[in-house]
C-alpha cells in the first residue's frame, strides 16, 4: 500500500509518499497555508493512489502531548471524516532536525531550504514509520 505522510503546519505542510512495496519514502511537496489544504491532500491521494495517511504527531521531548499534538489530532479526525481514508499518527519529534541536517549539506538559499524542509521532514518520519512496521512484522 502507498502511504502519504503529512507534516501538518499552519504556515506550511510537508507531503511525502512511499513506494508500493512500503520500503522507501520520498519527499513530494510543500503546501503553503491551510486554505485549500484538505482539497490538495485529496488531489494528492487520487493522483498518487494512496491507501492511508501517516500524520506526524508533534510530541514533546518527554513523549507527552501538548496543544500542537491536540491540533494535529483534530486535523487527522477532519481528514478521516472528509476523505474517508485511514489516518495513522506517528511520532515526528526529530524529523525536522533530521531534515535540517540533510539540507545543510546542500547549497541552497535559506528560502529554498525552508520550502523543502517540511517535505523532507515528512519523508523522514514516513521512513521511520515504514521501518517500524517492518521490524514489528519480523518480530523484532
Amino acid at each position: 500500500m502507498r502511504y502519504l505522510a503529512v507534516d501538518y503546519g499552519r504556515k506550511r505542510t510537508g507531503l511525502a509518499v512511499c513506494d508500493e512495496g512500503e520500503s522507501m519514502a520520498s519527499p513530494l511537496a510543500v503546501v503553503e497555508g491551510t486554505t485549500d489544504l484538505i482539497e490538495r491532500i485529496q488531489q494528492t491521494i487520487a493522483r498518487e493512489k494512496i491507501g492511508a495517511i501517516v500524520l506526524g504527531l508533534p510530541l514533546n521531548m518527554d513523549g507527552t502531548e501538548g496543544p500542537q499534538a491536540a491540533e494535529v489530532r483534530t486535523f487527522g479526525g477532519l481528514l478521516h471524516q472528509r476523505l474517508g481514508i485511514a489516518v495513522e499518527f506517528f511520532d515526528e519529534r526529530l524529523s525536522s532536525f533530521d531534515a535540517e541536517n540533510k539540507l545543510g549539506a546542500m547549497e541552497l538559499t535559506r528560502g529554498k531550504k525552508k520550502k523543502r524542509l517540511d517535505a523532507i521532514a515528512a519523508a523522514a518520519f514516513l521512513q521511520a514509520f515504514l521501518d517500524s512496521r517492518k521490524k514489528a512484522d519480523s518480530g523484532g
